[in-house]
């Protein structure tokens, strides 16, 4: 679909997928042009043969060529209230976190708190921010995700070509992330790695969460200890596999949850942090090292931690110092 095009739910529409987005599943697609209408209401229309590619029946896995014709059948969409403006104040804040950026992408050191996206009662997000922070580009798309209250490095490409490239980088291994945490009690340093399937759970009140499960998927982790303190370690977090909360569930299996972490770590352990100035939780992604879409050439970004970080890792080498 061109930029131009927009579905209707009037009537059937015939629309010219764009060649920028060739190589996507058609599934992500269609849920990324029909937004606000049910995932099940989509794959439905899909299974039905009420979505075809060039009049023919397809499959949700089937990737798109680029100049094919897509059949779409009366659809509502959802009405969309615009988000916010950006104020001044978080416009600032996100232009200073930017760490690198060329004509094909960007790299940003997302604050704590920040969502990448908006959505669950979130009507301003990074991405939101970042397009009306830009409106010159016609494109701007995540290229993966950090939770709400993860700071550090994330990507954005303002290319399809370049989305695609990434895409397929993040797939095969190609693009490498590294973390910091600071965690509960003394990791062994022998502990070097965590290889423990991980599975998505909803619980009654509706909330997710992952669980280490035997039916999960495979999930792997690196780890190194960077430092040692009285009762924390911190620590570096690789992850191998891309499972959500992966860091964070596994640093939990192995006995040492993430300070801060509200969802997987320990409430008391956390109160006990407060004292240190610690109100979020303590997860950097402080590196990324990818090669360049368009160039070829291995760009490595690296991310410094925010104030809230800095000063608590002061505090805990004080305690040391006065220690001995």
């Amino acid at each position: 679909m061109s930029d131009q095009q927009k579905p209707s739910s009037a009537q059937v529409q015939w629309l010219t997928i764009s060649i920028d987005y060739q190589g996507q599943r058609l599934d992500n697609f269609l849920l990324a042009m029909l937004k606000g209408v049910p995932k099940t209401r989509i794959y439905s229309m899909m299974r039905k043969g009420e979505i075809r590619i060039n009049r023919k029946r397809v499959k949700p896995d089937y990737r798109v060529v680029g100049g094919e014709e897509l059949r779409l059948p009366p659809v509502r969409l959802p009405e969309r209230d615009a988000p916010p403006p950006v104020s001044a104040g978080l416009g600032r804040k996100i232009e200073d976190a930017i760490l690198y950026e060329d004509d094909a992408l960007m790299v940003i050191n997302k604050p704590s708190g920040l969502a990448v996206h908006g959505g669950s009662g979130i009507s301003l997000g990074l991405i939101e921010s970042l397009r009306q922070l830009r409106p010159q580009l016609k494109m701007l798309e995540l290229v993966h995700r950090l939770d709400r209250d993860t700071s550090g490095c994330i990507l954005v490409a303002k290319k399809r070509s370049a989305l695609r490239a990434l895409h397929e980088a993040l797939r095969d291994g190609g693009v490498d992330k590294v973390y910091h945490a600071l965690v509960q009690g003394r990791w062994p340093s022998r502990h070097q790695h965590v290889n423990a399937p991980l599975k998505k759970n909803e619980l009654r009140s509706g909330e997710r969460v992952v669980r280490v499960d035997a039916d999960g998927k495979p999930s792997l982790t690196e780890f190194k200890v960077l430092r040692r303190f009285a009762s924390y370690t911190l620590i570096e977090a690789k992850p191998i596999t891309g499972r959500t909360h992966q860091i964070r569930v596994h640093s939990q299996f192995a006995g040492h949850p993430i300070i801060g972490d509200d969802k997987y770590g320990v409430d008391e352990v956390n109160k006990a942090a407060k004292q240190y100035g610690l109100n979020r939780l303590f997860l950097h992604a402080a590196k990324l090292t990818f090669r360049h879409p368009v160039s070829g050439e291995v760009v490595s970004v690296k991310a410094e931690y925010d104030a809230e970080l800095h000063a608590v890792i002061d505090m805990l080498s004080a305690e040391i110092i006065s220690a001995e």
